[in-house]
């Protein structure tokens, strides 16, 4: 019986913290990239290109402030290889968002200073009830808003260098039932939460060499989110209520280093063309451990090992000036899970994916600017976890429409 205990209790462990790590990778912090695929390291649009290049946003003109918001839109499905049945999702709509703001010195100043706040890592997924992983997961909300203060110089005409400051606070809320049925013949009840911070960078380099063509590379550092005092809330009979005992615990979560490599050019007066290449430092998840504050012989301190790899993601749209104030966009991406045969998880059951992306841009005199995008993808996996043995298939469509207002002044 005790056995069976540590089991329970490992497999209720481990998942908060793996999906928060893994996550569901955000990549929606521009409304006029996002309609190009995400691509937009060597674009130079507005004040979000303190994300997309700190190096570049010398090279933008005049002071900028930028809102936006993308609602994101799930739905999940799930086949159960072993009895064939179908249960799905019925997550609330998740709200990614970004503020920018970007200022000169003075007049034609080299020097710019910003701010950038946005939500780089998130998601919500709620499976609806007794469904087939219920012991997995039923219930997950993460958290994570980047805060951004930026410096950006232009040495010259044709290269300019930026680095921001990272301040990252987020939280994490899991919930599952355990395989243990009380006197009334229901299950049993987990639910992990905390919240955690970290540090890192955002550092770029911006080159024009010449007039058509301009080159970003951009590398944005790991954040190490510590959580120092979450809390494990344990629903069970009394009998075994000793062995899963309420308390705190403490962890490291890494979210991934991302560098990037893009280009733009300038093909006419009316259309820009551009093209991202990123590669993810998933890999940071090979052990993942964690520190509980009340021990017993069931709830023991664990470590488990991730195996994530590091990934490539390729970004590629265009941008067509119908008319002056009017641009109209579209994109494609493409991105490889950093997730192995056998650690899907139904937190965020992940697999390579393309990104089908549409946007436009309307500008409102001289200081007010439009944007809007849309993206749809499809995600599918098939994949037996090896340490809950769940066994089937994951289907999960996503669509994400935007928009922001900006004010050039």
């Amino acid at each position: 019986m005790n056995y069976i205990y540590k089991l329970i209790v490992f497999i209720i462990i481990i998942s908060p913290v793996r999906n928060f790590a893994q996550g569901f990778q955000v990549n929606l912090q521009g409304q006029k990239q996002q309609g190009m695929g995400g691509a937009g390291t060597a674009l130079m649009h507005d004040a979000s290109s303190l994300f997309f290049n700190p190096g570049g946003a010398s090279f933008v003109h005049g002071n900028s402030i930028i809102l936006g918001v993308t609602p994101t839109f799930a739905r999940g499905a799930y086949l159960d290889n072993k009895t064939n049945v179908v249960s799905r999702t019925n997550s609330p709509v998740s709200t990614p968002f970004a503020a920018y703001g970007l200022f000169e010195i003075k007049d034609s100043s080299k020097l710019k200073l910003g701010i950038a706040v946005y939500t780089p890592f998130g998601s919500t997924v709620q499976w609806e009830d007794k469904w087939t992983g219920r012991f997995a997961l039923t219930r997950l909300e993460l958290r994570a808003i980047f805060i951004q203060p930026t410096v950006s110089y232009k040495i010259c005409k044709q290269l300019g260098v930026g680095a921001g400051f990272v301040y990252a606070t987020g939280k994490v809320n899991l919930q599952k039932d355990i395989p243990i049925i009380d006197a009334n013949g229901n299950y049993s009840h987990a639910e992990l939460s905390g919240k955690a911070h970290g540090y890192g960078f955002n550092a770029g380099i911006y080159f024009q060499p010449i007039e058509k063509l301009s080159i970003g590379l951009t590398y944005r550092s790991k954040v190490n989110m510590e959580v120092k005092e979450g809390e494990a809330t344990f629903t069970v009979p009394e009998s075994v209520a000793a062995n899963f005992p309420n308390g705190k615990f403490t962890s490291k979560l890494p979210l991934p280093s991302v560098t990037t490599l893009g280009f733009a050019y300038k093909a006419s007066s009316k259309l820009d063309v551009a093209l991202d290449i990123n590669y993810v430092g998933w890999k940071a998840y090979d052990t993942l451990s964690f520190d509980y504050e009340k021990n017993t012989t069931s709830l023991i301190d664990t470590k488990s090992a991730r195996r994530y790899k590091n990934t490539f993601a390729f970004r590629a749209g265009i941008q067509y000036k119908i008319i002056e104030n009017f641009a109209a966009r579209i994109g494609l991406a493409y991105g490889i899970t950093p997730v192995q045969n056998g650690y899907v998880t139904p937190e965020t059951p992940d697999a390579n994916r393309v990104n089908y992306t549409a946007g436009i841009g309307y500008q409102i005199g001289k200081h007010i600017q439009l944007d809007a995008s849309f993206l749809f993808t499809h995600l599918e996996r098939t994949d037996t976890n090896t340490e809950t043995n769940l066994s089937g298939t994951f289907k999960t469509n996503v669509c994400a429409p935007g928009i922001s207002i900006g004010y050039k002044f």
